[in-house]
């Protein structure tokens, strides 16, 4: 019978032990440090799950003929999704172009198009669609303008590193042969790239159905909207409706999302 003995290995470098039990303190004190500033507190949750089981006994069984209210919200947060993610693309592909470091013409371009396109994501959905809706009005268009905005932001990341991990061996006989930039890109970086770029669109358009049914909430239009109304005047059977709708909307458009990357991969 074979026997096994745990060997460990002191830790490599110039720190060994000493430095490897400092640095797990620090990541502990840090750990606590974060907990203590969020409040983290397992008693409040166990007091509270009385009060989320009354919740949920109040939300049961949803109301079926509250679904006929629900169709035309749905269908509005699902347009809002599918526009806000096309202008998301129109937008971030011109910029990502500049925004990768093997075809950016220039580091001070690049460092600047990183920054905006960090600009333009780093701003939460629900805020973009507060100033949109302060700017134009509520309704869906808002809700279509904060998804690209964001959504830009997103997928100018993605596309522009995407770009970055090709090869450069297509690219190097196109510029020696004289191609233009269009036919560089055409023939050299777009067939490299277009399937991480589909997979990323849809996986941003399966984002964007999420994101378009809490937008309602600040009157962005989409179903969001409804679930805040039934909330506030205390009817939770319809909440529950509204819930249920929503899931079913998610998870339709991530079963077809996920087709749809198989296809492409």
């Amino acid at each position: 019978m074979s026997s096994y003995q745990l060997v460990l290995r002191p830790p490599q470098g110039r720190f060994g032990w000493w430095g490897t039990g400092v640095l797990g303190l620090v990541i502990v004190g840090f750990l606590y440090w974060a907990a203590v500033g969020s409040q983290i507190n397992a008693a409040n949750l166990w007091n509270g799950i009385p009060y989320m089981w009354d919740f949920l006994v109040r939300m049961m069984p949803p109301n079926p003929e509250f679904i006929e209210k629900l169709w035309r919200p749905a269908l509005e947060s699902l347009q809002v999704a599918i526009w806000g993610t096309l202008l998301g693309v129109a937008i971030s592909l011109p910029i990502s172009f500049f925004a990768a470091r093997n075809l950016s013409p220039h580091p001070a371009i690049y460092h600047f198009t990183r920054q905006v396109l960090n600009c333009m994501r780093g701003i939460n959905e629900i805020i973009l669609a507060l100033i949109f809706v302060a700017a134009i009005g509520l309704g869906p268009f808002a809700g279509v303008l904060a998804l690209a905005i964001h959504g830009a932001g997103m997928l100018g990341k993605f596309f522009a590193e995407a770009m970055e991990d090709i090869d450069e061996g297509p690219l190097e006989a196109f510029r020696s042969a004289a191609a233009g930039p269009f036919k560089t890109f055409f023939f050299g970086v777009l067939p490299q790239v277009l399937p991480a770029w589909l997979g990323t669109i849809f996986y941003r358009l399966e984002t964007n159905v999420r994101q378009s049914t809490v937008l309602g909430m600040v009157g962005a239009g989409g179903i969001g909207f409804e679930l805040v109304s039934s909330m506030k005047l205390f009817q939770y059977q319809d909440t529950a409706t509204c819930i249920l709708v929503i899931l079913a909307m998610v998870l339709v458009t991530d079963l077809l999302s996920s087709r749809v990357r198989s296809m492409i991969r």
